[in-house]
């Protein structure tokens, strides 16, 4: 009977996935690399026993870097672009705006350079999102945006811009290292300054994978992750650890099929990097059938800490179930009922699908080494990927049996969860309101 506990903490299928994805080396959305991963990840998960593994392709707005810089005085400092910026160059007064809150923008900023960090105060009620940030600097007349990580270490920051209406976003966009927003601030604030971005933005092509087990059943649970990941590093963290443990995962539920009461869906997202395009793509190509997907279970952030974070979107029942594996295993799993509006199972729970945000708990606010050069594998152990293996393999045998019944939320309630815990104002200036 816990046989699979064994093989699974043993195993090595995950971890190796995981190092084939990352030496792909580049799997920015709608790349040849990105490619290449859905291929490897179709073949992974039908090797593991996962039948009618496939491709979903879908057509993408595509992104490719060019060479990029902030010239202020007679220096040039060092920048990568945002994915989605626009090329051009937009000269102006450099404006310090700290961490970019809501309250900062609330100035005419017509024609200036602002600088925002990465992250917000400790004592801050909630994270406020990189591409809020952005549109903020927008509607408030910016010319450029300059991003500065709040993480040390010459790392300067990626992440898209744009929206699903307009994925080019609207003004130039950079990313700069800590070192490079703080010497900024110290010698030029108040300067004019030159955001100089190159670029290019041709019709491209991304897909969703796709495997299934269990029974032919109507109902279905989904396992989900997203394989592509930003042009200028490994991608180990996100996202390449989350379809590791997709593949892992569905290795040891074709040990454990017959105890499937109803059937589990593997889906690994393209496109996530430039504003969940594959899994707003999957959602609305089930339409009404969403009402059949009992759970999702969506891998984001996994390993990168030893304790897994689930994020519950205010469904109590799936708190129930994760409760009771960690009670099972006695092991600790922390989860967290709020709203989290930014991955994968975010345009299931808009419709009301109950869902999780598979994380895992680590130091800090914010993305840490994400979204930056530093995106390693060395930075993650196989005992952590093996431990929330088994983990998420029991949590998802439990969301597949027949007892375990798991209503679907009014979108009007999730809306209204929203508003409540502040997050509405910014998903409206992003254009991610979907109610």
């Amino acid at each position: 009977m816990s046989d699979w506990i064994g093989d699974t903490f043993t195993s090595e299928v995950g971890w190796n996935h995981l190092e084939r994805l990352v030496d792909i080396g580049n799997r920015m959305t709608g790349s040849p690399g990105e490619r290449e991963a859905m291929e490897a990840t179709r073949d992974a998960l039908e090797r593991v026993g996962a039948r009618n593994a496939r491709i979903d392709p879908f057509e993408i707005q595509g992104w490719e870097r060019g060479d990029s810089a902030v010239y202020a005085a007679d220096t040039t400092q060092d920048c990568i672009a945002l994915p989605r910026s626009p090329a051009g160059t937009a000269s102006g007064e450099l404006v310090d705006l700290g961490y970019g809150l809501t309250e900062d923008f609330d100035r005419d900023l017509s024609g200036k350079v602002v600088v925002v960090s990465t992250t917000v105060p400790d004592h801050y009620d909630r994270f406020i999102h990189r591409r809020e940030k952005y549109y903020y600097a927008v509607e408030a007349g910016a010319a450029a945006f300059v991003f500065a990580n709040h993480v040390p270490g010459q790392l300067p920051p990626t992440g898209s811009v744009g929206t699903a209406d307009a994925p080019i976003g609207d003004i130039p966009a950079v990313g700069v290292s800590k070192e490079v927003g703080a010497r900024l601030r110290r010698r030029f604030d108040g300067d004019e300054v030159t955001v100089d971005v190159t670029c290019e933005a041709p019709a491209a092509e991304s897909g969703n994978v796709h495997a299934e087990l269990g029974p032919d059943t109507d109902e279905e649970v989904l396992v989900t992750s997203h394989l592509d990941a930003h042009d200028i590093a490994e991608g180990a963290m996100d996202n390449g650890a989350g379809t590791a443990m997709v593949v892992e995962v569905a290795r040891a539920l074709a040990a454990r099929e017959d105890e499937l009461d109803t059937r589990v869906r593997f889906v690994c997202f393209g496109a996530e990097e430039v504003g969940l395009v594959g899994s707003e793509y999957e959602a609305e190509r089930l339409g009404d059938d969403r009402a059949n997907v009992k759970a999702i279970v969506n891998n984001d952030g996994v390993v990168a800490g030893r304790t897994l974070k689930l994020t519950t979107h205010g469904f109590d029942e799936l708190e129930a179930a994760a409760e009771t594996v960690a009670e099972r295993f006695d092991h600790d799993v922390s989860t967290l009922p709020e709203q989290l509006p930014h991955s994968d199972h975010w345009p299931f729970v808009a419709h009301g699908v109950p869902a999780y945000m598979v994380g895992s708990e680590k130091e800090g606010r914010g993305r840490g080494w994400g979204h930056t050069h530093a995106d390693t594998i060395e930075k993650l152990e196989s005992r952590t990927l093996r431990e929330q293996a088994i983990l998420l393999t029991e949590l998802t045998v439990e969301l597949a049996d027949a007892d375990r019944e798991i209503p679907h939320a009014d979108p009007a309630d999730i809306a209204a969860a929203l508003e409540a815990e502040d997050q509405a104002e910014g998903m409206k200036v992003t254009g991610d309101w979907p109610f």
